[in-house]
């Protein structure tokens, strides 16, 4: 049986003498009730701690975020998201400096998926191949944005065809998209779902042209 431990270590690093802004409800269990863990690094076993910046405004709207230390994945881009999420849920007193940096370190964990035997090597050889694997994604979906313009070279789209095969882009693939941009539209993630409709999109399929149509104009 599958099992997915997603623990979520909060801290905000800002004057000890201020009152910190606290999430409406309880911000471990927001952002571990809305944890997706992320296709690539469930599937190459990739675990460990992302720390998250983050800047509050007076209504307690995320206005700033990135990435202070990550792994190199696509674990990156889920704890960024899951801060996002937050804007608006936060009680923000008004003596909280609104520059201040906020830092939320969020730990991903599998357990019960057989990590246990897969080497430290693997894991980190995985982690390196992430990087040419997007790197081959944005050839891809630049092609088919030129495409879109007018401005793609014909002559192009047959490798761009073997470069999808090798991804393993086929249509069992981009059904997984959707149904994880429906995932995040259902989490009130409207941003994160459009950008999985246009992966999908830029992929050069239609399967995503209708929720485009519907859940981002």
């Amino acid at each position: 049986m599958l099992k997915l431990a997603t623990t979520i270590l909060f801290c905000i690093c800002i004057s000890a003498q201020a009152q910190e802004p606290k999430l409406k409800g309880d911000l471990s269990t927001f952002l571990k009730g809305n944890t997706i863990y992320p296709g690539y690094s469930l599937h190459n076993c990739i675990q460990g701690t992302v720390k998250v910046n983050f800047k509050l405004n007076a209504k307690g709207e995320v206005y700033q975020s990135s990435i202070v230390e990550g792994i190199g994945t696509d674990l990156d881009d889920e704890a960024l998201r899951l801060i996002k999420m937050t804007s608006g849920k936060w009680e923000v007193p008004s003596t909280h400096d609104t520059t201040a940096l906020l830092i939320v370190p969020v730990k991903f964990a599998l357990d019960g998926y057989g990590c246990d035997r897969i080497s430290k090597a693997d894991v980190a050889l995985a982690i390196r191949a992430y990087k040419n694997q997007e790197e081959l994604f944005n050839v891809v979906s630049n092609f088919y944005k030129s495409k879109e313009k007018g401005t793609a070279k014909p002559e192009d789209e047959a490798r761009i065809l073997l470069i999808k095969k090798e991804l393993g882009v086929d249509e069992e693939y981009l059904e997984d998209r959707i149904n994880l941009a429906m995932k995040k539209y259902n989490q009130g993630d409207r941003q994160g779902a459009c950008e999985e409709f246009n992966f999908v999109k830029y992929m050069g399929s239609d399967k995503a042209n209708e929720f485009l149509t519907k859940y981002c104009n």
